[in-house]
């Protein structure tokens, strides 16, 4: 029950952290450095409950390579994908993780294809189809957001079995291994961000530290909630719940942004039928 209750409330937070970084950009509309941000904040809130959870034990090694597929990879293009569709929108393709979780585990760990899975994988995609066929969106609209939110659902999924295979085998603190992860994560967009900015980067980022604090810290207490739902259970009953933050990411879009987001029939389909699916996969996986 607590692994339950810990994903559910995990995917509250990441919705919440969503429709935030809708708002921050409205003040700063720098990605790169507001992802860098976001990672800064959340490193300080897991690395807090890190400390709390002294003395530590085992290897935490395996956990600062994870952290180079997320939050690595995966953040640098959410909080794009955020600043291009929209939260609600970015929210609801992230819901697609399980399918891509299961995809993963049934060619990589060689899982057997069943009937629910099928039927929870056409859902998903009917989901996207009811996404992408929608004719109203926000004037700031980007297609190509849904690709890089997509491209972030594949990281997440990577993730999300690597770190259960770990958990597995590993004495390491939840805590301390989900602060590995992204202090990894932090390393990779900091270089990044350099790479691309040079000497300006530092004064960028100090400029989105005040607007994206709030998605960071959002992001950081879903993040420490993830982890300890994944050392209490199964990939398949974690991850499934987790992507009912695309729900949370439309209702709450729905109350803090109001009529900016659009949302429609289509986002609200959509939504209905990724959850569906995902619920599904992870019920007879």
């Amino acid at each position: 029950m607590a692994a339950v209750q810990l994903s559910l409330v995990s995917a509250m937070l990441f919705g919440g952290m969503a429709v935030t970084l809708a708002l921050a950009f409205r003040h700063n509309p720098d990605a790169e450095a507001g992802a860098l941000v976001t990672g800064l904040v959340a490193l300080a809130v897991t690395g807090a409950f890190a400390v709390a959870s002294l003395p530590w034990d085992g290897n935490v090694w395996p956990f600062f390579v994870a952290g180079l597929v997320a939050p690595g990879g995966s953040q640098l293009l959410y909080v794009r994908a955020v600043k291009e569709v929209g939260a609600s929108r970015a929210a609801i393709v992230v819901g697609a993780a399980p399918l891509v979780a299961v995809t993963i585990a049934l060619t990589a760990l060689g899982e057997p294809l069943e009937a629910p899975l099928i039927v929870g994988a056409v859902l998903i995609v009917l989901g996207g189809l009811a996404l992408a066929g929608e004719r109203d969106r926000p004037d700031h609209f980007r297609a190509v957001g849904l690709l890089l939110a997509f491209g972030s659902v594949v990281f997440f999924a990577t993730r999300d079995n690597i770190v259960r295979h770990l958990a597995d085998d590993t004495t390491v603190d939840p805590q301390v291994a989900a602060t590995a992860t992204i202090l990894t994560g932090s390393a990779v967009m900091a270089l990044y961000l350099f790479a691309i900015r040079g000497r300006s980067a530092p004064s960028d980022v100090r400029r989105a530290l005040r607007p994206f604090a709030l998605p960071g810290a959002l992001w950081g207490l879903s993040y420490a909630a993830l982890f300890e739902a994944f050392y209490r259970s199964r990939v398949s009953i974690v991850s499934p719940l987790v992507a009912t933050e695309a729900l949370f990411g439309v209702l709450l879009a729905a109350l803090v942004l109001g009529r900016s987001e659009l949302i429609g029939r289509h986002v609200l389909a959509g939504a209905l039928l990724i959850v569906s699916g995902g619920v599904l996969i992870g019920a007879f996986r």
